[in-house]
């Protein structure tokens, strides 16, 4: 399928078949996804895919009962986890030197890159980093984040998101159908699946086969000047 016809052809479905989603399918979207772009290659994103019919059941419950989650084939949960540098850090190194990359990029992994994921006991050492950032942000240019635990998990969850896009675009490309959910009740997820309190439930992504009535209507923009700014 082509690239423009894929962006076209995916929509957010509410309602699927009964017809079981191939599992190579999940596979191939999730190897896609593993390919998406993030900061500094940390790749601190989880995909839970859950296979339990136990854990499927809560899952719905967790997603409010709604269709999208209750008729899909399968459901994937994106989960940013910040602390997950740790699990990438030594490996990323390892990759540099192997490669011989350029000695600022070996030095970023070995010294700069644990300093922009830590933030200390109750964002001790993110303060620390926000006030040395505005004295030396002064005098010149300079990257003001992330800091605080906050910064540094939102900076997982633009990747865990990019990553989704990657996977949804993929099963559609294969042709099935997604539904990106943010409504549920994160504290149930994180339960389910037993996650870190550090750890950020992007979405829930229901999979599957387009039932009838699978969207509510056409989709819907606005005009894009309303979005689209040249300066």
């Amino acid at each position: 399928m082509e690239f423009f016809d894929v962006i076209h052809k995916r929509r957010s479905i509410r309602r699927y078949t009964d017809k079981k989603v191939p599992s190579e399918v999940i596979e191939k979207a999730l190897e896609a996804a593993l390919l998406a772009p993030n900061s500094s290659n940390a790749q601190v994103w989880d995909f839970y895919w859950v296979q339990s019919e136990d854990k499927k059941k809560k899952l719905v419950q967790a997603c409010l009962d709604q269709s999208a989650a209750r008729t899909a084939s399968d459901l994937l949960v994106v989960v940013a986890s910040p602390t997950k540098w740790k699990r990438s850090w030594p490996h990323l190194i390892e990759f540099v030197k192997k490669v011989q990359a350029p000695k600022p990029v070996i030095m970023y992994y070995e010294k700069l890159f644990p300093y922009f994921y830590r933030w200390g006991f109750f964002n001790s050492f993110g303060l620390i980093k926000k006030v040395v950032t505005f004295c030396i942000g002064i005098f010149r240019p300079i990257t003001r984040g992330p800091a605080f635990k906050s910064e540094i998990q939102m900076v997982a969850v633009k990747s865990a998101a990019l990553a989704s896009e990657n996977f949804v675009l993929a099963i559609a490309a294969q042709g099935y159908n997604t539904c990106m959910m943010e409504g549920f009740d994160e504290w149930r997820v994180k339960k389910i699946l037993n996650l870190k309190c550090s750890d950020c439930v992007v979405m829930v992504i229901g999979i599957g086969e387009e039932a009838e009535r699978g969207t509510w209507g056409p989709r819907f923009r606005l005009p894009k000047e309303n979005f689209i700014h040249r300066v």
